[in-house]
């Protein structure tokens, strides 16, 4: 019996990852909170749950703790910053940056504990269906609690 060898290469199948289900991009409980204007659930959600954020620049997607770089908002006329936050990715207005992260309440908490002298507003669902709005003291209060 001859073994038989192949001198070229084999094609490798190629491994694709799977893109995110829209439920990893979503966030029911502020949904909700945000649907009743009920600040107090909005403050659960947010301590409890994970939030879409827009960004600027995606992470790498080989490098895990490349999480991205948060686009935020500053007013040409006051110089006014403010930090976007959504219940859903679905939710965010296309004239904003294509790319959205979703970050913990840990992560929410050290971002506007590290920017809190220069963010001057937090906007929730933006666009609807149900905006809010916050100042940033008002959500590290929540999220310290």
């Amino acid at each position: 019996m001859k073994a038989l060898f192949y001198a070229g290469a084999m094609a490798a199948k190629k491994s694709r990852k799977k893109a995110p289900a829209r439920e990893e991009f979503r966030s029911e409980a502020l949904a909700q909170a945000l649907e009743k204007q009920d600040m107090a659930a909005v403050a659960l959600a947010l301590r409890n749950g994970n939030t879409v954020v827009p960004l600027i620049r995606p992470g790498a997607r080989d490098n895990p703790l490349d999480s991205g770089e948060v686009w935020t908002y500053r007013d040409p006329e006051t110089g006014d910053v403010a930090l976007l936050l959504f219940s859903d990715a679905a939710n965010k207005p296309a004239n904003l940056p294509p790319g959205v992260g979703i970050y913990s309440p840990t992560w929410l908490l050290s971002f506007l504990r590290t920017h809190r002298d220069v963010i001057t507003t937090v906007f929730l669902d933006i666009a609807g269906p149900h905006p809010m709005q916050a100042p940033p003291e008002e959500l590290l209060r929540a999220l310290e609690a």
